[in-house]
């Protein structure tokens, strides 16, 4: 019996890697034209007299409600141009992140018949963290100053949990999470359920459109945080169930278990003090991989399906 269903097992995983193969092929074969536009650069070296022609060619990248002085002043600001210096040191060219944003739009593009590859431009922010990269239907602008490397003294006084992911190989897992933001059904989240599934098809998506960079990246973790959130996966779900957490509206659970976090707040002095944060995204992940690995679902029926629904057909069961 025992050879029976190894063999059936190799079957079908011999089938499942042919698929995954001609996929592959297919994806590599969308072609993609794409130049990311440097107007950080642009800007660095721009003089007073240059912005009207600036302001031509990158109409959105200046609000109305900030006249020419403002611009004026800020090419003139010394803060500003540190940045633009850091940032056009760290970042001369982008042809590492170019090629990956390349099969980011490769990948949307398969999955996404309908999308459209968008502008890519790039810009400074004055470190804002929590706009690391911006998308819309047309434009994807990336905030290069978010991304110098972890240790860079720009970012001295952040948290090392949010320092931690302002890095270069970040930029295409933010710019990924940004569409996938857009793909998910944003419905009202109501219990720690909702907020775990929604992560999870956030996750699961970039497991579909960036399968180039590692799970560890994807969620934000470093791999000593994946691998503890894996080996505790039994413990942290048996949690929420003695809990009786999953259907709960407390409206602190996903500052608890859902958002970035140097640690997620079970309340136990030994687990909080090694778990990383967002172990709820992590357990959310784990049950759409289920329910997509039970069910013949297509990626597209995934993004509306509700999340009572997603983890009743999961059958998800964790084990060490």
């Amino acid at each position: 019996m025992r050879v029976f269903i190894l063999i059936i097992s190799l079957f079908f995983t011999l089938f499942s890697c042919q698929d995954d193969n001609k996929e592959a092929v297919k994806i590599a074969m969308i072609d993609i034209n794409l130049a990311v536009e440097r107007f950080d650069i642009a800007f660095a070296e721009a003089k007073p007299e240059d912005l009207p022609q600036l302001k031509m060619a990158y109409p959105f990248m200046f609000p109305k409600q900030f006249d020419d002085q403002f611009w004026i002043q800020k090419m003139n600001d010394t803060l500003q141009n540190q940045l633009s210096e850091e940032t056009i040191k760290i970042f001369p060219d982008l042809k590492t992140e170019t090629q990956e944003i390349k099969q980011l739009f490769k990948h949307l593009k398969y999955y996404f018949p309908n999308f459209k590859t968008p502008r890519v431009i790039t810009s400074t922010s004055d470190v804002d963290y929590r706009n690391k990269v911006i998308v819309t239907d047309t434009i994807a602008i990336l905030e290069l100053d978010t991304f110098l490397g972890s240790d860079h003294f720009f970012y001295q006084g952040l948290q090392t949990y949010i320092s931690a992911n302002m890095t270069a190989d970040q930029i295409v897992v933010d710019l990924a999470n940004a569409y996938a933001e857009k793909m998910v059904l944003n419905s009202k989240r109501t219990n720690l359920l909702e907020e775990m599934i929604y992560s999870g098809k956030l996750l699961y998506i970039k497991d579909k459109i960036i399968p180039f960079k590692t799970d560890a990246q994807k969620i934000g973790y470093t791999q000593l945080q994946l691998d503890w959130v894996y080996a505790n996966q039994e413990q942290i779900w048996q949690y929420f169930i003695d809990k009786e957490l999953l259907y709960s509206t407390d409206s602190k659970l996903p500052n608890r278990f859902i958002n970035p976090a140097p640690f997620s707040k079970f309340y136990l002095a030994e687990i909080d003090n090694e778990s990383p944060g967002k172990v709820g995204q992590f357990v959310g992940w784990q049950i759409v991989k289920a329910y997509m690995d039970n069910n013949s679902v297509t990626l597209t029926e995934l993004l509306n399906t509700p999340a009572q629904i997603v983890f009743n057909k999961s059958k998800y069961k964790p084990r060490q």
